[in-house]
């Protein structure tokens, strides 16, 4: 396994098969994301997603306080802009770790998720939140604006109105507002946050694979496009997963009132 600096990776986490824990390892730093951060994390979820063993993963922060804190401001506050232009500085959040994960993965929200740390956990699949959770993008405090997209993920997952008011003011949401505003699927005691996001995991690890994929890529149609091109994408991949070794044993195993035996094929 790769030794990383700045997060830790551990597979089949604490005896949950097929469910890979990565945690964010700056503490004393709250966890803030920089350039070194980002390299790890890429490595980590490509490894991830390469392994045929590992089917969910779970990142988390360490320490009891933050998630992230957000971007590690002085990695940036001496950045000329014409070199944030021309290294297209945020995009590979996006392009490297989103768009190349196809396997689901889950963000545990354990503290402060704060400007990058928001941004991050919003590039989940979902996020579960501690109660001790809390979500903003506070970087016009700054003098600045969201830059790993969450002014456009914020928008899309509580409404404009909302958004626009923390994207002004500044103010953080904590996690009970976070749920009634449909940014975290659920909120859960601390103590109990990494266990019920390992569960949760495993959970979706015990799936058909295939099928696994198959289902984010149509929930993600659904975020991302237009409703009858969503449908024509769910019509897709619905004919392409009834051709699958799964689809048979899947309804096979139900006949047979058993348990499937997936092959993610």
């Amino acid at each position: 396994m790769a030794d990383y600096e700045t997060i830790t990776v551990e597979t089949d986490a604490q005896g949950n098969a097929g469910v890979t824990l990565i945690t964010l390892n700056r503490p004393k730093a709250l966890n803030a994301l920089n350039s070194q951060v980002l390299n790890d994390l890429i490595e980590a979820f490509a490894a991830y997603q390469a392994d045929e063993t590992q089917l969910c993963a779970v990142l988390t922060g360490s320490g009891e306080k933050a998630f992230a804190a957000g971007a590690d401001i002085k990695e940036m506050s001496e950045k000329a802009a014409a070199d944030f232009y021309l290294q297209d500085f945020f995009a590979p959040w996006t392009s490297e770790i989103v768009k190349k994960t196809r396997k689901p993965w889950i963000a545990a929200v354990n503290g402060f998720a704060l400007g990058g740390g928001c941004e991050l956990a919003m590039m989940a699949d979902f996020i579960i939140a501690s109660e001790n959770a809390k979500f903003g993008q506070p970087e016009i405090n700054l003098g600045v604006a969201p830059g790993m997209g969450g002014s456009q993920r914020l928008t899309k997952a509580i409404g404009k109105s909302k958004a626009m008011e923390m994207c002004l003011t500044g103010r953080m949401m904590g996690a009970e507002e976070a749920e009634r505003s449909n940014l975290v699927v659920r909120v859960v005691p601390h103590d109990e946050l990494l266990g019920d996001a390992l569960k949760t995991a495993a959970t979706i690890a015990s799936k058909p694979p295939m099928a696994a994929i198959a289902n984010k890529e149509m929930v993600n149609a659904a975020f991302e496009t237009s409703l009858d091109q969503g449908l024509i994408v769910e019509r897709r991949i619905f004919q392409i997963l009834a051709a699958s070794e799964d689809k048979k044993e899947g309804m096979a195993a139900f006949v047979e009132k058993r348990e499937g035996k997936w092959k993610g094929r």
